[in-house]
């Protein structure tokens, strides 16, 4: 879900073109998830292989990974740990959530209802540790980097990130701002026509950049003012945030008190929304654990290890694996040829 700070915090446009040769940082779980929640068939059924395990997230990430391969990007995909306890009731909340779209697919199916069904379905998306697992064995076939997070894969990769091991964080939530990463790619994964809701229309959408230092400036706040902001708006931890709180709201609050925390919260009547202190918040994201223990090394696609992962075990066809693979060897062979460090 992630903290809405994208109203605050306008990116500057990029093109695909701007990313060539860069290193990124991809949050897996939101890349997967959305192959899971849009990849389906027309009554909003998974894809399958035939013995009825899900291909959806494998089809997407083989097709995704491979597209920004070829326009010379190079990522590394960051998974979920351990979440915070705090974090607890929020999954508690999702997963009922899940469970009554799940009660409403199935009503929907049996009146065979395929407008509802579809909706339905999407909203009872479960990843689950077998399609993890998957997903890095398909990752590491292509030749990419897989890093383990002890905890949210969005601190981890603004670790990467905050260290220079990658160029910036790709995700569609603003939250790797929140554990310091310099730089956020978005709509990296959604680029193209995208449906417009509630219209029949489409619009363009691009990649956009933004950079932590550029809208801290552009909002004249520090780091832990925009933690604070993002409390009142609403993260991962609180949803919602503060009732009638929203981003611009916020921002007032902020700057009007500086850095008396106490009375930004005191002002927004915290107490009376939520029963945990916004100090112990604060803590989650500057105390979130992240690791050293990982190896950013790009290689050659492994094409035997590939075909054995989806054509032998999940019925993939042998040419859609050497068409998503096209290239990419040569791609491999010219880098290594010049050195990675040329492209920095």
């Amino acid at each position: 879900m992630g903290v809405k700070l994208y109203d605050l915090c306008p990116g500057t446009e990029l093109a695909i073109a701007d990313l060539k040769g860069k290193r990124v940082a991809i949050d897996a779980s939101i890349f997967l998830y959305q192959f899971l929640a849009t990849i389906r068939s027309r009554d909003g059924a998974l894809l399958t292989d035939n013995k009825g395990r899900v291909t959806s997230h494998l089809v997407g990430l083989l097709s995704r990974t491979t597209n920004f391969m070829q326009q010379g990007i190079l990522p590394c995909y960051v998974f979920d740990g351990k979440p915070p306890e705090l974090k607890r009731a929020v999954l508690e909340k999702r997963a009922a959530i899940k469970k009554e779209a799940q009660r409403q697919y199935e009503e929907a199916a049996k009146a065979e209802d395929v407008e509802s069904m579809k909706k339905f379905a999407s909203r009872t998306t479960r990843l689950t540790p077998e399609m993890v697992d998957e997903a890095k064995q398909v990752i590491a076939a292509l030749g990419l980097p897989v890093v383990q997070s002890p905890s949210e894969g969005e601190a981890q990769a603004a670790y990467l990130a905050k260290k220079g091991d990658v160029w910036a964080c790709v995700s569609q939530d603003a939250d790797s701002l929140l554990f310091g990463a310099p730089r956020l790619v978005r709509n990296l994964a959604i680029t193209g026509k995208k449906k417009k809701v509630g219209v029949l229309a489409y619009e363009d959408v691009k990649p956009q950049l933004i950079e932590l230092d550029k809208a801290l400036a552009h909002l004249g706040i520090s780091q832990d003012q925009l933690l604070v902001l993002s409390l009142l708006v609403g993260t991962d931890y609180n949803p919602g945030g503060v009732k009638g709180i929203g981003p611009q709201k916020a921002l007032k609050l902020v700057k009007e008190h500086g850095d008396d925390f106490d009375a930004v919260f005191k002002h927004a009547k915290w107490d009376d929304h939520w029963d945990l202190g916004w100090q112990d918040l604060i803590k989650v994201f500057k105390t979130m654990p992240v690791s050293d223990e990982y190896t950013l090394k790009w290689r050659a696609p492994d094409v035997e290890q590939l075909n054995k992962l989806l054509v032998d075990e999940h019925g993939f066809s042998a040419e859609r694996i050497s068409r998503a693979v096209s290239g990419l060897t040569k791609e491999h062979k010219a880098r290594s040829q010049q050195g990675l460090g040329s492209f920095f």
